[in-house]
């Protein structure tokens, strides 16, 4: 049985009397970028879930800024992972609010934001995690960074006029282009490589959203350049640095990319993108999808079929691309509720087999809040089971784009 929150919350020592069977401590060696070496113990079964020349099914709960920083919220999700079949926690370590951990770098610590708080210790969070056998990715924002634009106006996107774009809520946007950039964003993912995640799941690798009702978007440093390929270039560059160190380079991309054949607006475009990631995660959420997507009236009255479909479209296409590895797409699965009808265990049980049914066997639940109380019975006891099926022929995919 799964623990409640207050049984787990103030006691420790009921969330290790569920942790499984205790495993084999050995260390992993990785490099850092200036070539010194940093060696971390690590588990032998999240020394093996770490290679990034396999992809294994990873089936995980997103953790907000806030939950990674409250040792008791901590304990609670560690009892869900010890009880059900989820090994891992995509964990903020940068988001829009700055960095979630003091960095060793001061460069970085410029950019690291205020009045939010951070980690105290993330070496110690993540021995907890591994003794528990839970496989921990760093969740990284790059290219909406209001903190790091305030800090650095250089790095921004500008107005034809040359002032500061912002985006509708008065947001600054760092300049994708900007290679001083790039090495910040890959450089706090090899120091937390360095502090011991197991793989980094880079996130808004995106463009803002070019409405009519906003200045047009300048950025000094294209040359050129096409948003898609310049996405492409900034996440082949983090894979290869990542790869060095032995873990997988991730993106999350919007679920729309999935299925629409062609480049977003916001740059985001799945040939592009696929071939330069370790796994990509699209945002499939059945809330986000218009009415009428794949002919379906209410998308988000049916959650299997706006899985189904938009994994399997994925899976296609990543055949067509030669990208063959059994788990190089892990869906975001929806755990919120946003209109008609409220999201439940039933809802997230009716996305897994979406999933499973498209040929994967991995995903990862979100709640922008952390909060996985009502979801707790769509998830299995015990022991991760593989449910996947070989997926449906290319031609019944229904890789159609929503309306």
């Amino acid at each position: 049985m799964t623990p409640t929150p207050e049984q787990l919350a103030g006691a420790p020592a009921a969330a290790a009397a569920t942790t499984r069977e205790a495993p084999v401590v050995r260390a992993a060696t990785v490099a850092t970028s200036n070539g010194a070496l940093a060696t971390a113990p690590v588990t032998s079964a999240i020394a093996a879930l770490r290679d990034p020349a396999t992809t294994p099914v990873i089936r995980g709960l997103y953790v907000n800024r806030f939950a990674a920083q409250s040792a008791r919220r901590m304990r609670w999700l560690t009892g869900i992972a010890d009880s059900t079949e989820i090994n891992g926690f995509v964990i903020d370590m940068k988001d829009e609010f700055g960095l979630n951990f003091k960095s060793a770098n001061p460069e970085f610590r410029k950019n690291e934001g205020a009045g939010h708080g951070m980690v105290r210790d993330v070496r110690a969070l993540l021995d907890s995690l591994h003794a528990h056998n839970i496989f921990a990715t760093a969740r990284i924002v790059v290219f909406k960074d209001p903190t790091t634009a305030q800090v650095n106006p250089s790095w921004n996107i500008r107005q034809p006029d040359g002032a500061i774009w912002h985006d509708k809520k008065g947001n600054a946007w760092v300049d994708p282009y900007n290679h001083a950039l790039w090495d910040y964003n890959i450089g706090i993912a090899e120091e937390l490589v360095h502090l011991g995640f197991d793989e980094i799941q880079f996130d808004y690798i995106r463009f803002p959203e070019p409405y009519k009702s906003l200045p047009t978007q300048v950025f000094p440093a294209s040359n050129g350049m096409s948003k898609p390929d310049l996405l492409a270039a900034f996440l082949k560059t983090a894979h290869e640095r990542l790869n060095k160190l032995g873990v997988r380079s991730t993106a999350d991309v919007f679920g729309f990319v999935a299925t629409v054949h062609g480049p977003l607006e916001v740059g985001q475009w799945w040939e592009k993108l696929a071939p330069v990631t370790d796994v990509l995660l699209p945002m499939t959420y059945p809330s986000h999808f218009p009415h009428g997507s794949f002919g379906i009236a209410k998308p988000n009255a049916a959650p299997y079929e706006i899985q189904r479909i938009s994994i399997d479209t994925a899976r296609v296409r990543d055949h067509k691309l030669g990208i063959t590895s059994p788990e190089h797409v892990r869906p975001w699965i929806q755990a919120f509720s946003l209109g008609k009808p409220s999201y439940g265990p039933e809802q997230v049980e009716a996305q897994k087999k979406g999933v499973y049914d498209a040929g994967y066997d991995g995903w990862v639940l979100w709640h922008p809040g952390s909060k996985y109380e009502p979801f707790l019975p769509g998830l299995e006891k015990g022991e991760l089971v593989s449910h996947k099926k070989g997926g449906a022929p290319a031609d019944t995919a229904k890789a159609t784009s929503p309306r």
